[in-house]
């Protein structure tokens, strides 16, 4: 719902600010009072063409804002969010645009910089305006599927296609991604085959580098640790060292014999010593033995490892990983090497699956074409139903309806359009081809009061709606226009009488004169003063107690 509209230095309006209610709003005054004026106004706000002809005579700027309250769950929050501008405070969505004496315009949206289109997209889900000068919503072709789709309650088989759509395509590019795997599989096998052979014949164990370069780092050491073990050998090898410690063994045994003195203390502890000496001296020999011999059992495995570990590390940089990751790679290989192998099989199941998606998708999208086209019937009927009351009885209304099966989208593969034949014998065309303004907004009108039980757009603004139009016609507008309040917030501005009295709330635009500037004032008429306003409407600049006569009658 359009809730305020304020206006700074536009023509003849230094500063306005309006607060809109719901339901029916109607706007009169004399002819060039500035009713036009509030209209460019909001159109400005709405991100239309910014004319610097705007800015009132004498300031640097002409400024608007349009503050609309919306619901949680209107389609508005959808693009707030897709053209990445500040949510809705409390559910208000304010647009503000500028236009300087120079012609440069500025755009905000929430108080964030935004640009003219930005204005314009979200426009098209808060209000719809219609008129000679001015037309959104139904004058805009790419709404009326839409709309047709409301009209017709089609949400669930929308759904169905929706969920076929995506199938497909998820079904194209698993066919085509199938497609491309089996194109590159000529040269890809034949380096997977090498890869493989390579890495089988190399068969790369896990830890295996760390092992090999331990056991190469001992290695390396090895000449040190033969020459001093052959050194210990040596010295332990000492004949004159055995000898040595035989003869004081021999000599200690001799202590104590016959005719001898007492044996002295420690003495065979000594003689046990020099035993344990011999021994340990003789099993020193044995390991020193047995470690120079493991270190001479196979002078070549130093540079057997060496080998190993250049042919590990020179394939683990072929690949780009560690020695511990060749395993990964071989299992890697043998995958696609298997995949490719499978490519035919995997090109005709793709093949398959897509085949089955795209029938899905087309028997969806013809359940939704036959519901369109039955809607479109029992539309037209309900709206050339709405014709003739509104004096449009010798035009044509139609809903066409195009399928092109080969142009599907998410929505289906209709195109729809809403036609009007103006006279009798005239073909049929888009609705922009009424050329009176008056008549558009009637037809629109009719449009809206049909497709108004579906829901639709918060505010509805009418221009011109009663042009050429009085009495039952203009009665018959009116009633249109107050029943559609019920469920959009309709502005309509009249030079009706009748349409006026329709109407739940009542501005009178007029023009002053003050220190010999010109002004336009919005003032918002109470009850009793509509009856002089439509009393002014029914009879001029003289009003006539048989006109007041005819207001009163009019407003009851």
């Amino acid at each position: 719902m359009l809730t305020a509209l304020s206006i700074r230095d536009i023509v003849l309006i230094e500063a306005l600010d309006l607060q809109i209610e719901p339901g029916f709003t109607a706007l009169t005054g004399e002819t060039g009072a500035g009713k036009s004026i509030l209209l460019d106004a909001l159109a400005l706000a709405l991100g239309e063409r910014a004319d610097r002809g705007l800015v009132r005579a004498g300031a640097e700027r002409a400024q608007a804002t349009a503050v609309f309250h919306t619901a949680p769950d209107h389609p508005v929050h959808a693009v707030l969010d897709e053209l990445d501008l500040p949510a809705a405070e409390d559910g208000d969505v304010v647009l503000r645009r500028s236009v300087t004496v120079d012609g440069r315009s500025r755009a905000s949206v929430n108080d964030a910089p935004a640009s003219a289109g930005a204005l314009r997209r979200l426009a098209g889900a808060l209000i719809e305006v219609h008129g000679q000068h001015a037309s959104t919503g139904l004058m805009d072709q790419g709404t009326h599927r839409a709309l047709l789709d409301s009209f017709a309650r089609t949400g669930a088989l929308l759904g169905e296609v929706a969920e076929a759509w995506d199938g497909w395509k998820a079904a194209r590019e698993a066919h085509e991604a199938a497609r491309a795997r089996l194109a590159r599989a000529g040269s890809e096998r034949e380096w997977l085959v090498h890869v493989l052979a390579e890495l089988d014949r190399l068969a790369p164990q896990d830890g295996e580098e760390a092992q090999l370069d331990a056991e190469r780092r001992t290695l390396m050491a090895g000449e040190k640790t033969v020459a001093a073990l052959r050194d210990a050998a040596s010295a332990l090898d000492d004949p004159r060292l055995e000898q040595r410690l035989g003869n004081a063994s021999r000599a200690l045994s001799r202590i104590g014999g016959p005719g001898q003195d007492a044996v002295p203390d420690g003495i065979e502890a000594a003689m046990n010593a020099l035993d344990r000496a011999l021994n340990d001296i003789a099993e020193a020999q044995n390991q020193i033995g047995r470690a120079a011999r493991s270190l001479d059992a196979d002078p070549q495995r130093l540079e057997l490892i060496e080998e190993r570990l250049f042919a590990l590390r020179a394939a683990a940089r072929k690949h780009g990983v560690g020695a511990d990751g060749l395993a990964q790679v071989r299992a890697r290989a043998a995958a696609e090497l298997a995949a490719i192998d499978a490519g035919d099989a995997a090109v005709e199941a793709a093949a398959r699956a897509l085949a089955q998606a795209e029938a899905t998708y087309r028997a969806a999208a013809t359940r939704l074409s036959g519901a369109r086209s039955e809607a479109a019937g029992r539309l037209d009927a309900a709206v050339m139903r709405e014709l003739p009351p509104l004096k449009l009885d010798r035009a044509q209304f139609r809903t066409r309806i195009e399928a092109d099966p080969d142009r599907p989208g998410r929505d289906g593969h209709d195109r729809v359009a809403f036609e009007i034949a103006p006279n009798p014998g005239a073909g049929f065309g888009p609705l922009s081809q009424i050329a009176s303004g008056g008549e558009l907004s009637r037809l629109s009108l009719a449009l809206k009061v049909v497709l108004s039980a579906d829901g639709g757009t918060l505010a509805l603004v009418f221009d011109e709606v009663d042009q050429g139009i009085g009495g039952a016609t203009a009665d018959a507008v009116g009633r249109r226009l107050g029943a559609l309040a019920t469920t959009a917030q309709v502005l309509c501005v009249t030079h009706s009488p009748q349409v006026a009295a329709r109407a739940s709330h009542h501005w009178r635009i007029q023009k002053t004169v003050e220190a010999g500037r010109t002004a336009t004032q919005v003032v918002v008429l109470a009850p009793t003063e509509r009856e002089a306003e439509l009393a002014r409407m029914l009879s001029g600049a003289d009003v006539t107690d048989a006109a007041l006569a005819a207001a009163r009658a009019l407003l009851a």
